[in-house]
């Protein structure tokens, strides 16, 4: 998984501070007259999703924690333009200054808030567009951390297929299961990685449903791109394993999980909102690395393979150091076409624009 103006006016009176709720409508905390800052947060799935969703919550959290500012969020918001304008229009009415708005199919209405509020600050969170004012993108170097979850089930796996539950067929998507499919290549060159796409970010029944149907094809070892843990305890019923995403879901399926690919949105929320409230921000976008504490591993359970603690601990010091870069050559694709040659690495742009999948990933990485 992707910033100096005048202090943000105020947009609404101290005497307004009410309390709220964190479910499907606004959470609160005590007010700073100082700041006059007020956070809202758009989801696209519910923050009790064990995944997405409540990585972004617990991000939230750790910002009225820190700064005690206040914040409004909204779950389960469609990734529609005209829902997520609604949505925006109602925080701006609520007093929010500030808004992240989390999934990449809010892109669009957030670019038209943005155009419509040129005095509160959007960060849209995996998207590619912006502006030089008061709209920008942010996300996090989660191929890293999917490197090193992928050599966990590289070494785990004996049937040499690994099953991987993906949401759409888009760049964010592809990026995630070559890195992956790369690093469980490192420790396994007979590794083959079958995708299933799900079509969407959030749907327990139907990403567990995807998850059976691949262990009926014969992997052993599980991986996913969705919001949920439904996909790890799809392996747990069939004393399969798997790796799980977004959040530490050891607990979700304590007799599957073997580690996961993480995300961390804390530290960037604080820092963004407190250069609002220095007046030192600017509108600059945002992909972080591993070594920002954006993205990590979780650490590996009692599930994971002898020696695969050892050999991500190596990996993960040289990603660290810059020695190891997920996509440096050479390369293939699919087709045994050669991508990136030999000692070079891909571009940030052309990370962002993949729409390939590495030698070894079966399924098809477009849509048509």
């Amino acid at each position: 998984m992707k910033k100096v103006i005048s202090m943000i006016t105020s947009l609404f009176m101290a005497a307004t501070i009410f309390a709220g709720c964190s479910n499907g409508g606004a959470a609160t905390t005590s007010s700073n007259k100082k700041d006059e800052i007020k956070v809202g947060f758009i989801y696209v799935g519910p923050p009790g999703d064990g995944g997405y969703t409540y990585q972004h919550d617990q991000g939230r959290k750790y910002l009225e924690e820190q700064l005690k500012v206040k914040t409004i969020a909204k779950e389960n918001v469609k990734e529609d333009k005209a829902e997520v304008r609604k949505v925006i229009d109602g925080m701006v009415d609520e007093g929010a200054n500030v808004i992240f708005s989390t999934s990449f199919g809010f892109m669009d209405g957030t670019e038209e808030a943005a155009k419509a509020y040129p005095n509160v600050k959007f960060f849209h969170a995996s998207g590619y567009k912006s502006n030089d004012t008061n709209f920008v993108n942010y996300f996090g170097r989660i191929e890293e951390p999917r490197y090193l979850a992928g050599m966990v089930a590289g070494l785990k796996t004996k049937t040499n297929k690994i099953g991987f539950v993906s949401a759409f067929e888009i760049p964010e998507c592809i990026r995630g299961i070559n890195a992956f499919t790369l690093g469980a290549q490192a420790v396994n060159p007979d590794v083959k990685v079958v995708v299933k796409w799900a079509h969407t970010w959030y749907d327990p029944a139907i990403e567990k449903q995807a998850a059976l149907a691949l262990l009926d094809e014969g992997v052993d070892v599980l991986t996913q791109h969705m919001d949920s843990p439904a996909v790890q305890q799809a392996a747990e019923e069939r004393g399969a394993f798997a790796v799980g995403y977004h959040s530490d879901m050891a607990d979700k399926a304590p007799k599957a999980n073997m580690t996961s690919a993480v995300w961390n949105w804390g530290p960037y929320y604080v820092e963004q909102v407190k250069k609002i409230q220095e007046g030192t921000w600017k509108p600059e976008n945002y992909w972080g690395h591993m070594k920002d504490g954006v993205v990590d591993i979780a650490p590996l359970t009692a599930n994971a393979p002898a020696g695969a603690k050892e050999k991500v601990e190596a990996a993960k010091a040289d990603i660290l150091s810059g020695k190891l870069n997920v996509f440096t050559g050479p390369l293939k694709d699919q087709s045994g076409k050669e991508r990136i040659a030999a000692g070079k690495t891909l571009t940030d742009e052309e990370q962002l624009s993949m729409d390939w999948f590495v030698q070894g990933v079966e399924g098809s990485p477009s849509a048509k």
